[in-house]
């Protein structure tokens, strides 16, 4: 079993570590003449127009995402169906520059080169066939790729996972190497787990918005899967299973065989440039049976408390006072924060953030609900009623530890590869996590569900951030540095994301 030789993770992950001297002796070089296609394209499939009208859900976005997403019996029709891709991964504005444009999504993506695609399987549906669907957000459309009801396979590959087997339609998202790898290289394999969490804090947040139950999957038979994808696993593979909606009575049996498909499909560019350290990390970290995918579910790791110093308990805002903004306008409103103006936010603000978007998450890995494998510490700058310095956050007790008093804005900058957006945010939290226990109870695809995480996670405070009339960003940062930073509390600990928060320098966003 591949997954449980955990090398694999560790070679992957020492290898990809940024480093003050591998930034300065590894330059890596943008070739902007072979840019990938920020788009799959089927070339010769028609396409299904997705309805553009959708109705309002009028939900809160601190409710939305502070909720798991379980609920009772639901079955989306196409316009339900419409509203959730569009708030997840639809277009939501262009921007000109010399040469082309750039189409922003609805979830932020590193470098926004969006190399997450969506797929859906779905029985009958009001007004929608039964069949294997990919979702084109270049015209907001689906594309049929297999006629019939394929969501038995899914089920299957799933071992016949609970939340799989009643769900009338199935969201499958994967990750594209190339279109992700032109600027970050090998390191790509982590932005997978970054960028697909994000998009996936979008569509949980919208799913309980919409009433529909929604539940993250990341175990499954990679084979089995992709097989039913159709893709070419040296460019594209299987990331996650997002089961949508209840039915009363189980999927239909999967078929006996699952014929290839050998769609034609646009290149991205010219040339594509193999990095085969993430193939390898994929690899090893794929299930091969039912009985792998079962062991793989389970147990969560053991918690980590903290260390007894000085405890300030969140303030979040009242209930009565809390934005009352609708997710949509909200997501419509995101973007990522260029510029910090260095000024403080409320202790109110954050202790909000950080209550709405770490209440857990529906997921197969992360059970009993509420089980959380990231750990988040902070560099405080400017939050009023909050001493400048760095901080544990203590999720069980719903408090922040101080482990060191002053001012951190220049070692935060530094940190984050030297950037100003740390230096200058409110707050940067950064999302650390005990590696060797994720892979000792997980394998190799522990790897997969610590990154994963840390993207819901920090999907959810880009909401939430907007939704206060906040700005956010996601950054890379100096691995160990960081880790060696906020020791000896996180000694042992591995870096694993880095969100910096506060007030836009350009002021809020106006539709």
């Amino acid at each position: 079993m591949l997954n449980r030789d955990i090398q694999a993770a560790w070679t992957y992950h020492n290898a990809t570590k940024h480093s003050f001297s591998s930034i300065r002796t590894n330059p890596h070089f943008l070739d902007w003449s072979n840019r990938p296609l920020p788009f799959k394209i089927y070339s010769s499939l028609e396409p299904l127009p997705l309805p553009r009208k959708v109705r309002a859900t009028h939900a809160p976005t601190l409710s939305a995402i502070a909720e798991t997403g379980q609920r009772e019996q639901a079955v989306p029709d196409v316009e339900v169906l419409s509203h959730l891709l569009y708030f997840s991964a639809g277009v939501t504005r262009s921007r000109a520059y010399p040469g082309g444009r750039i189409d922003f999504r609805a979830a932020a993506c590193t470098g926004a080169l969006y190399e997450i695609e969506l797929y859906l399987a779905c029985g009958s549906l009001p007004d929608l066939e039964a069949g294997f669907y990919h979702f084109a957000p270049a015209d907001f459309s689906l594309r049929k790729v297999r006629a019939g009801d394929h969501r038995g396979v899914l089920v299957d590959a799933a071992a016949a996972e609970p939340s799989m087997a009643q769900a009338p339609v199935v969201i499958v998202c994967t990750g594209t190497y190339w279109r992700n790898a032109w600027k970050y290289q090998a390191r790509t394999y982590r932005h997978f787990g970054w960028d697909n969490g994000t998009l996936l804090a979008n569509l949980l947040a919208m799913s309980t918005a919409l009433g529909l139950p929604a539940k993250i999957v990341c175990g499954f038979v990679d084979d089995q899967v992709n097989r039913l994808l159709g893709v070419d696993t040296r460019r594209e593979v299987a990331l996650t299973l997002v089961p949508i909606g209840k039915l009363a009575e189980p999927s239909p049996e999967p078929p006996r065989a699952i014929s290839p498909l050998g769609l034609e499909i646009a290149p991205l560019s010219h040339k594509e440039v193999d990095y085969p350290a993430m193939r390898e990390m994929h690899a090893a970290s794929s299930l091969l049976s039912s009985e792998e995918v079962v062991d793989w579910r389970g147990a969560p790791v053991a918690k980590r408390n903290g260390s007894g110093g000085e405890r300030i308990q969140l303030q979040p805002l009242p209930e009565a006072e809390l934005p009352r903004e609708p997710i949509e306008q909200v997501i419509l409103r995101r973007g990522s924060t260029r510029h910090f103006a260095r000024e403080a936010i409320s202790f109110a603000q954050l202790s909000t953030l950080l209550d709405r978007s770490t209440r857990g998450v529906w997921a197969d890995f992360l059970e009993p609900l509420g089980t959380q494998l990231n750990h988040l510490y902070l560099i405080a700058h400017a939050v009023e009623g909050l001493r400048p310095g760095a901080y544990f956050f203590d999720r069980e007790r719903r408090a922040l530890e101080l482990l060191k008093d002053g001012d951190f804005r220049s070692q935060a900058g530094y940190l984050g590869l030297e950037q100003d957006l740390p230096a200058d945010a409110s707050t940067a939290i950064f999302f650390l996590a005990d590696l060797a226990a994720i892979l000792e109870r997980f394998g190799n695809r522990g790897y997969r569900a610590v990154q994963l995480e840390a993207g819901i996670i920090g999907g959810k405070l880009y909401l939430g951030a907007y939704a206060l009339h906040l700005g956010a960003t996601g950054l890379t940062f100096y691995d160990d540095d960081v880790v060696n930073f906020f020791s000896p509390h996180a000694a042992g600990k591995s870096a694993i994301f880095l969100v910096a928060v506060g007030k836009s320098a350009k002021g809020p966003r106006i539709l």
